[in-house]
């Protein structure tokens, strides 16, 4: 029976020790990536800068839709006053032209598209280092990102990293004046 009980006395003393050493307390946060990436001076200087890359071409494509409109209002208006040669010349017109825009519209999505992605790669890397610099500055034991359901505001940080993000483009100026510029 000594022996029964000295077992207990370890197994309840083993088991009681353990919670203390789980317990320890940790500090964790959680950021909202997509609100960070919103919400930074570095993306607002992105959409700025890809705006003014794209503007002549999205100005293009636009007066080559009106061209396009005007041609083919012309044809409904004016095609039963329009011989047989010179309403087929205006329909194959159209109909190149109709090809010529959609293929311009393809190309400039795509070129936007891969535009945006490069400046996102790099704003992102910007995240991800006033990130782990606010973690380290608060200690934090740990952060949490992606497949973060729900996070209350006592642990999300996100306020914290744009933050490090403006403090960093106040700072930083003149190194992002020359790479919009290149």
């Amino acid at each position: 029976m000594n022996m029964r009980f000295a077992r207990f006395l370890m197994c309840f003393l083993a088991v009681g020790l353990v919670p203390d050493a789980i317990a320890e307390d940790y500090k964790i946060g959680a950021v909202n990536a997509i609100r960070i990436l919103e919400q930074s001076p570095q993306a607002e200087k992105m959409r700025n800068l890809i705006e003014k890359e794209f503007a002549p071409r999205d100005r293009d494509l636009v007066s080559a839709q009106k061209s396009l409109k005007e041609m083919e209002d012309r044809l409904t208006k004016d095609a039963p006053i329009m011989s047989e040669s010179e309403r087929s010349k205006l329909e194959r017109d159209i109909i190149n032209k109709r090809r010529d825009l959609k293929r311009s519209q393809d190309e400039f999505r795509e070129d936007l598209t891969f535009r945006r992605n490069e400046e996102i790669a790099k704003i992102q890397k910007e995240i991800v280092d006033a990130i782990n610099s606010v973690a380290r500055e608060n200690e934090f034991d740990m952060v949490l990102n992606e497949g973060v359901i729900y996070a209350s505001p006592k642990v999300d940080i996100s306020q914290l990293v744009i933050d490090q993000l403006k403090e960093k483009n106040n700072t930083g100026k003149d190194d992002t004046a020359g790479a919009a510029e290149e």
